[in-house]
């Protein structure tokens, strides 16, 4: 048989491609099948996304769609703390950042990663076990499925680090949370735990993350049961408050995270899957696709146009912001920005050292 991959052995430095067994309904490994697990592998800055990376992981998505033993693929992170928190913000302060040419040819190789996700010949499960966040969530978004722990927590970051969440959030959140909750989370930034998230139809299942004197509890920070709040609103997936909150967090210390439960769910939805007609199945997955697709393909190249030119203002100012800046403060000063510029100043670096939470290298230098 032909090989219709792009490039047959690629190298890979930042992902690992693993085979995960296909189990059937009594549980034991189908022979000459498996599901292609792709791991983002940078967990010391939270599973980001360089360029390098970005370019493995189309290669991979490809492969995996080409192979004709694989039932599905799995995209996932390294450990326990992130699937995936967007782009790298290092190579987005020291390379794009007041660079649009350059982003703009980036952007191409992070749409075609999303497109690739899209048009998959095999079915694309999120394995969340961790937090998705910014260009993270776009991408977990532009997946089939998501499966995640209940630890994990979902957010945008574009308008509070001077970007826009255009990457394929503007395009996925209203189709599958609804317009007033995709712009609630798109424009403020507000973070969801997986229980909210799931409960606004965001996820397919969640799986409890926390072991606690060998059982498994569900997340002890938020609110996991269809409560009111004082107002008459449904809390679920809402953040715990005063001493319920410190009986989580003394909860939380005591237990570790376990991602059994998680691989178990996983390899649950593959067999599921695994038991159907290969050909119905892509179609029937391609089909339901669409309504994600017509938006992100009407959109993608005018966005990527945008967050280029983007790059010489409120881009540059706020990832400098964001990897310079302190841990106690990475944001720019926002007010400030918004006063100086209805006095009429125009974008330069003498605007964006003004708003900066760190100290300029210019400035270090003059002192």
């Amino acid at each position: 048989m032909k090989s219709h991959n792009l490039v047959d052995n690629p190298p890979r430095q930042q992902i690992r491609i693993d085979h995960r067994p296909v189990l059937d309904h009594g549980g034991k490994p189908v022979a000459g099948l498996h599901a292609t697990e792709i791991t983002l592998d940078n967990p010391s800055e939270y599973n980001s996304y360089t360029s390098d990376m970005v370019k493995e992981i189309i290669l991979a998505l490809r492969e995996a769609s080409n192979d004709r033993a694989a039932v599905a693929v799995v995209l996932t992170g390294s450990g326990t703390n992130a699937f995936c928190t967007g782009g790298n913000t290092r190579e987005y302060a020291e390379i794009y950042a007041g660079n649009p040419g350059e982003y703009r040819q980036y952007m191409r190789l992070f749409n075609d990663m999303v497109t690739s996700i899209l048009t998959c010949d095999k079915p694309v499960i999120s394995r969340v076990n961790g937090m998705r966040v910014g260009g993270g969530q776009e991408i977990g978004m532009a997946c089939d499925f998501s499966v995640a722990q209940d630890l994990a927590v979902f957010s945008q970051a574009g308008p509070k680090h001077g970007s826009a969440p255009d990457g394929g959030s503007t395009d996925f959140l209203p189709v599958m949370v609804g317009a007033e909750r995709a712009m609630y989370s798109a424009t403020l930034c507000q973070t969801w735990s997986a229980h909210r998230f799931y409960w606004y139809g965001g996820l397919t299942q969640i799986v409890p993350g926390l072991k606690v004197d060998g059982n498994f509890v569900a997340n002890p920070l938020v609110v996991t049961d269809r409560l009111l709040d004082e107002f008459g609103r449904l809390a679920i997936g809402e953040t715990k408050s005063g001493a319920a909150r410190d009986e989580g967090k003394a909860l939380m210390a005591r237990g570790t995270v376990d991602l059994s439960m998680l691989d178990a769910a996983v390899d649950d939805l593959v067999t599921k899957l695994a038991y159907t007609m290969p050909d119905c199945l892509i179609k029937t997955t391609e089909s339901v696709r669409k309504h994600k697709l017509v938006h992100w393909d009407k959109n993608k190249e005018s966005n990527r146009a945008w967050l280029a030119l983007n790059m010489m203002t409120e881009a540059n100012a706020g990832f400098r912001a964001f990897h310079y800046g302190t841990k106690q403060q990475r944001e720019a000063d926002f007010i400030k920005l918004r006063q100086r510029l209805a006095e009429g100043a125009t974008w330069g670096e003498e605007l964006i050292h003004e708003i900066a939470p760190w100290v300029p290298p210019a400035k270090k230098v003059s002192e």
